[in-house]
């Protein structure tokens, strides 16, 4: 694992992370020539390195090698997914490092992440960084484009996770992509009493420390297993993620507004609670 202890400036800072060194000097090498004012902060040599490097620098970019020894670039970027950023921070941008895979790059089309192929060719790498460069621009106008309702929101990044979690070990009988097994009841309790809640029938799930809330129209029951566990578990198309502690179910999003201090606020469709959207998640009402 090697560190740069360089002081926070106003560059983009980048974390790269690959089990390859050859493949992460040449990468380094070629990022100078296509982004020149990116500051590589660090290079990790595997996911864990990668998830503790992001939490120590907070990059603006992270570039992660999809086959790594040990956490893949997939479980790296869940972790850091799921990062504790702070009020008025993000989570950075994901560039996966992949040898060509038909599945994964129509994967990545869906614009929740960018991709370099390996090796990596400089025409290509200079897409990515021009899009990246962008989407970190239009973070700085981020703040002022929700509206009220529900628009049509980017898919999210855990989407795409999900996604090449398959590619990557789904496989299932004669080589066909095996469809992920979501959850589609919960176990929990309600009072004194053990209940079975069926997944369709939940509003949203909301986490501290100890437990997490399982809200439905008439049930609020308690489960210990936390959000972090549960992204994994449930339908990404079905449930977004919008806080690191709160999961909402897309169907029972009544709309969207702010509060007096700029935040989002979704409201639940048939109950009162309000949810906060963290910075992190914002782009989900984007363009609203």
């Amino acid at each position: 694992m090697t560190t740069a202890s360089t002081p926070r400036s106003g560059a983009p800072r980048a974390v790269l992370a690959d089990d390859e060194r050859l493949m992460r000097e040449q990468l380094r090498a070629r990022l100078t020539e296509a982004w020149p004012e990116l500051e590589i902060v660090a290079e990790a040599r595997n996911g864990t390195e990668a998830v503790e490097l992001v939490e120590q620098h907070r990059p603006d970019v992270v570039f992660l090698d999809i086959r790594m020894p040990g956490m893949t670039g997939v479980d790296a970027a869940r972790q850091i997914a799921q990062m504790d950023v702070g009020d008025d921070g993000v989570l950075p941008e994901i560039v996966f490092i992949t040898a060509y895979d038909q599945y994964a790059v129509e994967a990545f089309e869906q614009g929740a992440a960018d991709y370099v192929l390996k090796p990596a060719e400089r025409e290509r790498l200079k897409v990515t960084v021009e899009r990246i460069r962008k989407r970190l621009a239009d973070r700085q106008g981020e703040a002022g484009d929700a509206g009220e309702g529900a628009g049509q929101a980017a898919p999210p990044l855990q989407q795409l996770l999900h996604r090449l979690s398959g590619q990557l070990g789904g496989l299932g009988v004669a080589g066909v992509q095996a469809k992920p097994a979501y959850l589609q009841w919960i176990q929990a309790t309600v009072g004194q009493a053990i209940q079975m809640i069926p997944v369709d029938e939940v509003l949203f799930f909301i986490s501290d420390e100890k437990y997490t809330r399982v809200q439905t129209a008439t049930v609020e029951a308690l489960i210990r297993k936390p959000i972090k566990e549960l992204v994994d578990e449930i339908d990404p198309q079905r449930f977004w993620q919008i806080h690191r502690s709160t999961l909402v179910a897309v169907n029972a999003i009544a709309g969207v507004t702010r509060d007096f201090r700029g935040r989002q606020i979704v409201a639940v469709k048939g109950h009162t609670q309000k949810l906060e959207v963290s910075r992190s998640y914002a782009h989900l009402f984007k363009g609203m």
